[in-house]
C-alpha cells in the first residue's frame, strides 16, 4: 500500500485546498491511500521555545505522519502572490532539528486552488526552492492549479467541477505511479 500524506495550507473550515485534498483522497488509485495531516494547532516557530519545551504535539504528529508516508502532497493556497505564512511555518517546524531527515528523498507534489484566475501558480513556484532545500524528490511531471475556485467548489468546500475532478484524478494517478 502506498501512503501519501496530504497537507492543506489553509485553516478555513470550507477551504478550497482542503476540499481539493478530500477529492484527491477519493480518487487515489488502487493500492494507494491519502492520509490527512493538519497544520491546525502548530504555533509560530521559535527556536527558543523549541529548546525550552521541545516539539509541540501538532508538529510531532505531522512529523510522524511524514516519516510513515511514501509521498507528500501539499495543497497550497496563494496569499499575495506567495506561500501562506501559516503553511510555511508548519513546514519549518516539521523540518527543524532532526525533523528535516523525514523530508530527505521524499517524493512530493504540489497542487492548489484559489479564487483568482491563475490559481496558485506563484505559490507553487515559491514552494520548489523550499522543497529542494529540504532534500525532497519533487514531482515536476504534473501541475494542477485550480483557478476561479468559487465556481468549482460548493459552499462546504467540496469539489463539484467535473473537468477539475478529471484533471485531479489524472494528477494523483501520475504522482502515485512515480513513487
Amino acid at each position: 500500500m502506498t501512503t501519501i500524506l496530504g497537507i492543506s495550507g489553509s485553516l478555513r473550515k470550507a477551504s478550497f485546498n482542503t476540499g481539493l485534498l478530500r477529492a484527491a483522497a477519493g480518487m487515489m488509485p488502487e493500492g494507494a491511500t491519502l492520509e490527512f495531516g493538519s497544520i491546525e494547532g502548530v504555533p509560530l516557530y521559535n527556536g527558543d521555545d523549541e529548546a525550552a519545551n521541545g516539539t509541540p504535539e501538532a508538529v510531532a504528529r505531522l512529523r510522524a505522519q511524514l516519516e510513515a508516508a511514501d509521498g507528500l502532497l501539499l495543497s497550497t493556497p496563494e496569499y499575495n502572490n506567495g506561500i501562506p505564512g501559516v503553511f510555511k511555518n508548519a513546514i519549518d517546524w516539521m523540518a527543524s532539528g532532526k525533523g528535516a531527515d523525514a523530508f530527505k528523498g521524499k517524493p512530493v507534489a504540489v497542487i492548489g486552488a484559489s479564487p483568482m484566475a491563475f490559481g496558485t501558480v506563484l505559490a507553487q513556484d515559491a514552494w520548489w526552492p523550499v522543497l529542494r532545500t529540504l532534500g525532497t524528490r519533487p514531482w515536476y511531471e504534473g501541475r494542477l492549479m485550480v483557478g476561479k475556485a468559487r465556481e468549482k467548489f460548493d459552499e462546504t468546500g467540496e469539489l463539484k467541477d467535473a473537468d477539475t475532478q478529471e484533471r485531479l484524478a489524472s494528477f494523483v494517478e501520475g504522482f502515485v505511479a512515480a513513487i
